[in-house]
């Protein structure tokens, strides 16, 4: 299984943490954020996994390296200027599926921290879908969700459920789009009223780090069951 992490963003709405570190490289009791995400994906048995960088990128490919020491293999696509989250993916297809274009791959955001299992998380699509997202109950930190799903389909955009930033992708997804800027969840949205996309629901934790508050909130949950143990 091939998984990509999405790792190119600035972080804006973390600065100052992100002036000098990238935000997946933000450190998550004593280990860096995408740390963790790369060694759940190992977990569930992934042997390759893009991460696509801009922003400090460095950072994160000095760290993590080839991904020997996680028993999988790190690839990276280097974005010159940022290109959100579905041209960053369009652009690193070539490093996810280079010995066959129909097979899909898991994605997942470089900013989140969760318990879910990746072992959850199907590794084939049925034929005429094109997404799978894993999707969590709209937290009390969000002012509306992004998704209703009915009978384990993705049935329109609504508050109830929020993406948690984890999915699995067919490359067809891409069929058509020219190289540049544009978010995927434009594609997710367009896929809907084609009832091309299924879903799941993950009722454990789940934080978006998008802000210093949430990240301050998750810290300190670490420090207090650190100081509890």
């Amino acid at each position: 299984m091939k998984a990509m992490i999405l790792a190119a963003g600035k972080g804006s709405r973390l600065a100052p943490l992100t002036d000098k570190q990238p935000k997946p490289m933000l450190p998550i009791n004593k280990r860096p954020l995408i740390e963790w995400q790369v060694m759940a994906l190992a977990r569930a048995g992934v042997s390759t996994v893009v991460i696509n960088l801009h922003h400090l990128g460095d950072q994160i490919s000095d760290f993590l390296e080839d991904g020997t020491r996680y028993g999988l293999a790190i690839s990276y696509s280097r974005e010159d200027e940022l290109l959100e989250t579905g041209g960053g993916i369009l652009k690193a297809l070539p490093l996810l599926n280079d010995d066959c274009l129909d097979t899909p791959f898991w994605l997942l955001n470089g900013d989140i921290w969760t318990d879910f299992s990746f072992s959850q998380l199907p590794t084939t699509l049925p034929k005429q879908d094109l997404a799978h997202l894993v999707l969590t109950p709209c937290p009390s930190s969000r002012r509306e969700g992004d998704f209703e799903l009915t009978n384990g389909r993705i049935s329109q955009r609504g508050p109830t459920y929020v993406y948690c930033g984890i999915a699995l992708i067919s490359p067809a997804l891409f069929a058509g789009r020219q190289n540049g800027h544009f978010s995927i969840r434009d594609l997710y949205f367009d896929m809907i009223d084609q009832h091309l996309i299924s879903g799941q629901v993950h009722k454990g934790t789940w934080h978006d780090i998008g802000t210093l508050a949430e990240y301050q909130r998750l810290t300190n949950q670490f420090a207090a069951s650190n100081t509890t143990n």
